[in-house]
């Protein structure tokens, strides 16, 4: 799958973020998240923006990191 679900998991994993509190910062299902991070599926580009904000809101540096791993850089 998509680097997207790799950089996620990395990113909760450093920061210490459950996959819940992301989900309900982000409005949408746990499962979803879940299916993100273990990469079963990858979120669409617009759920990738929304991944940032919601991490945005619970640690800025971590939605940094997240879209510097995301993009490579």
């Amino acid at each position: 799958m998509g680097k997207a679900g790799q950089a996620l998991k990395q990113v909760l994993e450093t920061y210490g973020i459950s996959q819940n509190r992301l989900a309900v910062t982000m409005e949408v299902r746990r499962s979803n998240v879940n299916r993100w991070v273990n990469e079963e599926t990858d979120p669409a580009a617009d759920a990738v923006l929304e991944i940032r904000d919601g991490l945005e809101k619970l640690n800025p540096d971590a939605a940094e990191e997240f879209i510097r791993l995301y993009l490579g850089r």
